[in-house]
Parts: structure tokens; C-alpha cells; sequence
């Protein structure tokens, strides 16, 4: 597993901007300063018509005149020394980072320096906090909260006050794993905050810090979005180590949203930027990101050149926390090309100086990789008991995302050494993972998609309640013409019926549009735009429809996962992706009839559901699911793209007993037996004929070990075998 490194406001590799200078004052036009210095002294004049006037005026100017003589004038010394010292403020928030103690102390000095409520006073107390977070140092951490607590309310940047604490709360919760809560914190803070009162660099930090958390907790999309943001907002401030911090949390963000060509683009534009302005932290940086997102390059010469500059440059900064990152990385690379014993070897070097430093993170990526390697080695047992440790460490950290992808490797490792049961069971834990990732964003997107069709709805009744009152006042007009124009009363009733007429067959038809699009609104968030096919929400509702009618889940499912999907994405482009799922999709609905219901359960997955509970009936339809999706490659312009499938089933109720659990149960056994057939071979099909359970209790437990329970006979599993290279048309 790969590891970025952590940016300062949002993880521990971003530099942190100094504060913009305090808002200046506007300047009144000359003739408008005329005419107040004419009536000034028009007032000055009337003030001696009184006898009292002359002494206290006298007085006045006496006062004037001391506080004039007691002020020093400002002087080009006290220019530059505020340049000084905002230019070393800015060199701490470049390399911070490399001994966060020693800069630690260092901003506390010059915070001590700096005027009292000033902008620069501000700026040394977030970095200090920053790194204190870094740190885990608590008693420092809130002490420094205190101090902006306790903020002068006169400070000309008192109002700057409620973004940096929220900022520095939030890079508290980042160290401590707490992601949820510091997007939340941010998220909040953003929403209520008019961006032209923020000061531009707390702006970018803030949104740079909210775009990193995202990343790691999986919302990538929002991530993405807020990356573009945080680059916009970079390059309006004119400082070109700013870009390329920015550029590098985007890449990282592009390269967790699956978006390879955005995230390289990135990553070399990082470069390009760093090196008008460099200096060993940020080099190490951005050469740390240019490994990752070129990481699943076939040709690996990229990502090991430029994690071998990372250690470079982390030691030329003498860093001990940047160094455990590179070597952990570079560990990493070592595993990918099968060097197990190298990279056991980097991953322990990485674990000492990661303890040393005090970073959990990487103490989290060098455990990982330890029991990477250790599997490897064929050290199997123990190299479970790291990488647990390393997951376990991960999911209190709140980092899902980085959860179920240690979790697939996991899988990946061990299915490499023949440890199937183990395979499957890491493989179905990382699938949970990333349904629970899946259904977050999945009912974020209901409930934005919602408020859309409610705003949308309010806004068509707000159409006809101005057609209704528009209405009400045409018949008010028409009662006051019977009242005046008696004598035509019997004309006046005509036009009015008409009119009435008229509207009532306009407010039918608004309706009956209103209805049809709710009715095409509806079936748009039930359908998925790629394929046409019905997404899980349709699904959910169909089966909640059941439930509510006292039926259970009966009839035969199906989970397909296309093999290898990763792989053409990664060689051929996400366009040749598309073609492959929409190709499949069309294969789906050519075996199956108009009433079964086939859906796209997400990424590279699709869900069948048919009405037959009979088993034979299950086994005839998954061989025909195999036979029709690895038959014939997918054409995607001049590629002939050849595809396979692995396929779990089942019938319900499961005999011999009749059991029909519930559709989550239901679908995490077909799961555990879709990965069963990737884990011995992909290309197949494992159906579950029967199941030796008196009850649903009994039924789950067999469901949890489905490998070892059909060894053991309690199980009784179909076995398919899709068509071979040769057999293909």
C-alpha cells in the first residue's frame, strides 16, 4: 500500500500561506474631502462667535500638539522589519514540516515578535497550532486555541479569527483520525463564511484542508471539487510552491476518483511549478505524488525514479517523518515487483524512524507493508497479524477509502500464495467497506438529487398559485362589472364562464405535465444513465415494496463482477471501460426475460434477480451468463477488448429447509460466492445448491466461512466454468 504524504493545514506535506495584510481603508475622492474640510471650518469659525470657544480650542491643540511630539513617525525600518518577519514566517510554513518540535518552537518566538492582534502574530500562532496537531501535543494544541479565543476584539484581523480556529480544530481531528468530524467542522465554516470578507489565504487553506480530508474519508468527487477550488484560489495569490502544493492534493484526489490522466497531468504541472521555486521539502512532495499516480504505469522506471528522488530529498532535509514515508513508499514498489525480502527490509527501516517521529500514519503504511512482505516470504500467519494491525489502526482513523484497499490487497496477496478461504474472506471485508463508502456518496446524491426535485417542485407550485390568484382576480373584475354594468350582466356571465373555462383546462394540463415529469424524474434516479439498466435504488424500493406486502425475497439472484476491469481502465482508457460495461449490459438483457430484473450494482457489477426458485433452473441461466459474456471480445473502436466474468448465485428459499433470509443476507452470501469463483480462477461460476442450517442465525454463520463449510459438507456448492480462450468465437 501507497501513502501520500499528509499536507500541513490538511495533511502533514502542505506548506501553510502567511496572512494577507489587514484590510485597507477606502479613501474618500478629493472634491468629496473639499467639501468636509469647507464645512469643518465653517463650524471651527462659529465656534469662536461663542466666549467659551478660544481656551477649550486652545486646550485642544495643546493635547494636539503632545501626542504628535510623543509619537515616532513610522519609518522605512519598521517597513522592512515587518517584511523580515513576514518572510520568515513563510519559510516556516515551507519546512515545518521536516522537524515540526524544533518549528514548533520557533513560531512560538516569533509570535512573541510579532505586534500584539497583528496579522503576523496570527499567522505564527496556526502554523505553531499545525504542527502541534502534528504533534499530538494537546496541552500546546489548546492553549494555542485559547490565545484566538482570547483574541483583541480591536485587532484589524479580529474578524479572521473564527476560519482559523476552525482550521487549526480541524487539523487536530485530522491527526487524531477523527476525518468526519473535521469535514463537518470545515464544511460548516465554509458555508457560513462570505468569501469576500475571508482573508484569501485562510480561504485557501481551509478549502485545501477540507479537499484533503474528503480525499481520505472517500468523497472523492466532493474532494475533486474542492481541490479545484483550493488550485483557483493558488493561483490568485501568485506563489508558485502554493500551486504546486495544491496541484499535488488535486492529483491525489483525481488519482482516488480513479481519473489516472487528470492525476498525472497534475502531478507534472506540480513539478513544473516546484521547480521555479524550490527548496527539499517541497521537491520531496511533489516527487512522493508522482510515484503514486504513476503507480499503476506498466512500465515502472517513473514511479521508482521519482520515489527514489522523495528519499532523496527527505534526507537532504534531514527529516526522519518525511524519510519513514519515502522509504515506506518505495517498500511499496518493491512488493509490486515481487522483491519481498527488499521490501521487508525498507518497510522496517520506515516502521523505526515512523515511531521515532511520532507519525501514526506512516507507522500505519510501514505495518502494512511489513505484513505485505511477510505473506510474501510464505510467512503467512504472521504477516496477517501486521496487516490486521495496520486495518485495524486504518478504520479507527476513519479512513474508508484506504480501508477497503487494504483490505482487496490483502486478498490479492494471499489468493498469490494459495490461501483461498483467507482470499475470499479479505476480499468480501473489502467489498463492505466499499459499499459503506458507496451507499455515503450514494445518499448524498438521493438527498442533493431530492432537494433539486423539491426546489423544482415548490417553484412549479409557486406557478400555479400565481395562475390561481390570477384567477381569483379575474373574477373579482367580473363581480364588480355585474355590479356596474347591470344591463350587460348576461354577457359578462359568458365571457366569465370562458374565462373560467379556459383557465381550469390550463391548470389540467399543468398538472398533468407536473405529474409526467415527477413520473420521468422518478425514473431517472431509478435508472442508471451509462447502461439504462436499474440501479440499486430501484432495487431497494422494489424490495421494500415485498417487504411491505409480507412477501420475502424469493426466486433466484445473481452478482456478476466483470474480471479484470481494472486493467482495461488502466491499459486502454475509461472510455474503452464504458464500452465494456454497456456491451455487457446489452449481453444481460439479451439472455434474460422482460420480467427478470437486471441491475447495475455498482462500478463493475451487476445484480440479477429472476422469479425461478428452482435450482437446475438458477445453474442453466449462470452457465448461459458465462457463455454470453466471455464469448466474444467487446469492440471498442479498432480494439477487440476480450472480457470474462465471475458469478456467485443462489436460490431462495435455500433448501433443504426452506430458509429466505434477508436481501442483505441474500446478497452477501451470492458476494462471499462471487469471490470465491475470482479467487480460484475468475471465469466461473459458484452457485449455493443447499446449506445444512435449522435457522437464519445458523444460515449466517455457514455464510461467513462458505469456503471452508463446502469442504466441510455443510455446504453444497454448483461449480461453472465460463468458455475457454480456445472455445471463443
Amino acid at each position: 500500500m501507497s501513502m501520500v504524504v499528509s499536507p500541513q493545514p490538511a495533511r502533514r506535506w502542505m506548506s501553510r500561506p502567511a496572512l494577507g495584510r489587514a484590510p485597507s481603508r477606502d479613501t474618500a475622492p478629493a472634491a468629496g474631502r473639499r467639501a468636509v474640510e469647507r464645512s469643518g471650518a465653517r463650524s471651527l469659525m462659529a465656534s469662536w462667535m461663542r466666549p467659551w470657544a478660544a481656551p477649550a480650542l486652545a486646550l485642544l491643540l495643546l493635547i494636539a500638539l503632545g501626542g504628535c511630539k510623543d509619537r515616532p513617525p513610522d519609518s522605512p525600518g519598521q517597513a522592512v522589519q515587518d517584511r523580515a518577519l513576514r518572510g520568515e514566517l513563510e519559510q516556516q510554513e515551507r519546512i515545518g514540516i521536516a522537524h515540526p518540535q524544533t518549528h514548533a518552537q520557533e513560531l512560538a518566538r516569533l509570535a512573541t515578535r510579532s505586534p500584539a492582534g497583528s496579522a503576523e502574530q496570527l499567522e505564527a500562532i496556526s502554523q505553531q497550532a499545525a504542527l502541534l496537531a502534528q504533534l499530538r501535543d494537546r496541552a500546546g494544541h489548546e492553549a494555542l486555541l485559547n490565545d484566538l479565543k482570547d483574541w483583541p476584539a480591536l485587532s484589524p484581523v479580529r474578524r479572521q479569527i473564527p476560519l482559523a480556529t476552525a482550521i487549526a480544530r480541524a487539523q487536530w481531528l485530522k491527526a487524531n483520525g477523527e476525518l468526519g468530524a473535521g469535514i463537518r467542522l470545515l464544511g460548516t465554516s465554509l458555508a457560513e463564511l462570505a468569501p469576500r470578507e475571508a482573508d484569501p489565504l485562510l480561504l485557501w487553506r481551509a478549502t485545501l484542508l477540507l479537499a484533503y480530508l474528503q480525499s481520505d474519508y472517500g468523497e472523492v468527487d466532493a474532494a475533486v471539487e474542492n481541490g479545484t477550488k483550493a488550485l483557483d484560489q493558488a493561483r490568485a495569490l501568485g506563489s508558485s510552491w502554493r500551486i504546486a502544493n495544491t496541484e499535488t492534493t488535486l492529483a491525489f484526489a483525481y488519482f482516488r476518483s480513479q481519473q489516472f490522466d487528470q492525476a498525472k497531468r497534475l502531478a507534472q504541472d506540480a513539478l513544473v511549478a516546484a521547480r521555479q521555486d524550490p527548496d527539499p521539502v517541497l521537491m520531496y512532495q511533489v516527487h512522493t505524488m508522482r510515484g503514486i499516480v504513476h503507480s499503476i504505469d506498466d512500465d515502472p522506471r517513473v514511479t521508482q525514479q521519482a520515489r527514489e528522488q522523495a528519499l532523496q530529498y527527505a534526507r537532504e532535509a534531514q527529516a526522519p517523518g518525511l524519510q519513514a514515508l519515502a522509504l515506506g513508499n518505495l517498500a511499496d514498489f518493491e512488493l509490486r515487483r515481487d522483491n519481498y525480502a527488499r521490501a521487508l527490509k525498507m518497510a522496517e527501516q520506515s516502521l523505526a524512524l515512523a515511531r521515532d517521529a511520532h507519525d501514526v500514519s506512516t507507522e500505519i503504511l510501514a505495518r502494512h507493508n511489513i505484513g505485505i512482505a511477510k505473506i510474501g516470504m510464505r510467512r503467512v500467519e504472521e504477516g496477517k497479524r501486521d496487516v490486521l494491525q495496520s486495518i485495524t489502526m486504518t478504520a479507527q482513523r476513519e479512513a474508508g477509502s484506504d480501508t477497503a484497499d487494504a483490505w482487496l490487497e490483502l486478498g490479492t496477496y494471499l489468493e498469490k500464495v494459495d490461501d483461498v478461504a483467507g482470499a475470499v474472506d479479505a476480499y468480501h471485508r473489502g467489498r463492505r467497506f466499499q459499499d459503506t463508502v458507496l451507499r455515503d456518496e450514494t445518499r448524498k446524491t438521493v438527498l442533493e438529487a431530492q432537494a433539486r426535485f423539491e426546489d423544482q417542485q415548490r417553484q412549479r407550485e409557486i406557478r400555479l398559485l400565481n395562475q390561481d390568484n390570477h384567477l381569483k382576480a379575474e373574477q373579482i373584475r367580473n363581480r364588480d362589472l355585474q355590479l356596474k354594468l347591470w344591463a350587460e350582466v348576461g354577457g359578462c356571465v359568458l365571457v366569465s364562464g370562458a374565462l373560467l373555462a379556459l383557465v381550469y383546462r390550463r391548470i389540467r394540463r399543468t398538472n398533468a405535465a407536473l405529474a409526467q415529469t415527477n413520473e420521468s424524474l422518478r425514473m431517472q434516479s431509478e435508472r442508471d444513465p451509462l447502461t439504462g439498466l436499474a440501479n440499486r435504488r430501484h432495487f431497494q424500493q422494489i424490495v421494500a415494496s415485498r417487504a411491505q406486502a409480507g412477501e420475502g425475497l424469493r426466486g433466484s439472484l445473481f452478482l456478476i463482477d466483470i474480471d479484470h476491469f481494472k486493467r482495461i481502465n488502466d491499459q486502454w482508457g475509461h472510455a474503452a471501460g464504458d464500452s465494456v460495461l454497456i456491451d455487457v449490459a446489452q449481453r444481460l438483457r439479451g439472455v434474460l426475460r422482460e420480467q427478470d430484473l437486471v441491475v447495475r450494482w455498482g462500478g463493475e457489477e451487476f445484480l440479477i434477480l429472476v422469479k425461478s426458485e428452482d435450482t437446475e433452473d438458477a445453474r442453466q441461466l449462470a452457465q448461459r451468463l458465462l457463455d454470453q459474456i466471455g464469448d466474444l471480445p467487446v469492440d471498442h473502436g479498432p480494439l477487440r477488448l476480450p472480457i470474462s466474468a465471475s458469478i456467485g448465485f443462489a436460490s431462495f428459499p435455500i433448501a433443504p429447509n426452506g430458509l429466505t433470509p434477508s436481501w442483505e443476507r441474500a446478497i452477501d452470501l451470492v458476494d462471499t460466492a462471487m469471490y470465491m469463483a475470482k479467487a480460484h480462477g475468475r471465469n466461473k461460476a459458484y452457485g449455493v445448491a443447499a446449506m445444512g442450517a435449522d435457522d437464519l442465525d445458523a444460515l449466517q454463520v455457514l455464510a461467513g466461512r462458505l469456503e471452508s463449510a463446502w469442504h466441510q459438507g455443510q455446504v453444497q456448492l454448483v461449480s461453472l466454468l465460463g468458455p475457454t480462450p480456445g472455445e471463443r468465437s
